[in-house]
């Protein structure tokens, strides 16, 4: 196509593909990353307008790309291959932070645990409970989410919490459940929901390491205040 005949589009998209390429996404601020992410999606189409006016709606790129599909699809000119291609970028920044903690000794990597679980949980709209697995070493050897509740609540059975980690052959947990209000205060009811927990594991030789509740924008680590 001549240059004549190109959509005025074009050379912006060329221009911040190279500016990602030489500086990386710090060179870039939000809509503009997010811009490069709909060029995925749309690609015969000015994408500057639909970036603004995601970023209106949920303020940050994070947001963006965690927002529940039904919300995005309420933005004007957001259909389902925007949407993949947002999840697509959800699912690989998870995985990727991922890698940085799995079979790695939990103590030297408790900062990327944290954003790991903040990445994954913060922004559930509904409360899960993760169980985090690790062996004598407390290197982490496998996690998975063992029950999903209500805004407010999480069913937790101690004695099917050791049974998983007897399965998985782990020496201690670390259980970490989400707060959607956003707040990471333990409740009475999760005080003793750990202490339940605990004890149940302690009869059978496993060690609850910690309990941490994942609010919006911090967390609460039971054993940092002494709650374990």
């Amino acid at each position: 196509m001549a240059d004549a005949e190109r959509p005025h589009y074009h050379g912006h998209r060329d221009r911040l593909r190279q500016r990602l390429l030489d500086g990386g996404a710090d060179a870039l601020p939000d809509y503009e990353l997010l811009e490069l992410v709909l060029f995925l999606a749309i690609p015969r189409k000015d994408t500057k307008p639909i970036a603004k006016r995601l970023l209106d709606r949920f303020k940050t790129f994070d947001a963006v790309i965690t927002a529940d599909p039904r919300a995005l699809r309420q933005v004007e000119g957001v259909g389902e291959a925007v949407v993949a291609a947002l999840k697509t970028v959800q699912a690989a920044a998870l995985r990727l932070s991922r890698t940085q903690v799995i079979q790695r000794d939990v103590l030297s990597s408790w900062d990327a645990l944290m954003d790991y679980c903040t990445a994954t949980m913060a922004r559930e709209k509904t409360e899960q409970l993760r169980l985090l697995f690790l062996d004598r070493k407390n290197v982490l050897i496998d996690e998975e989410v063992h029950a999903v509740g209500t805004v407010d609540h999480t069913p937790l059975y101690p004695r099917e919490v050791v049974r998983r980690a007897l399965e998985i052959g782990a020496s201690a947990l670390i259980l970490v459940h989400n707060h959607p209000s956003g707040d990471p205060t333990p409740s009475s009811a999760d005080v003793e929901m750990t202490r339940k927990v605990k004890e149940a594991a302690a009869a059978l030789g496993i060690t609850l390491h910690d309990h941490v509740i994942i609010g919006r924008n911090r967390y609460t680590s039971f054993r940092s205040e002494g709650l374990l």
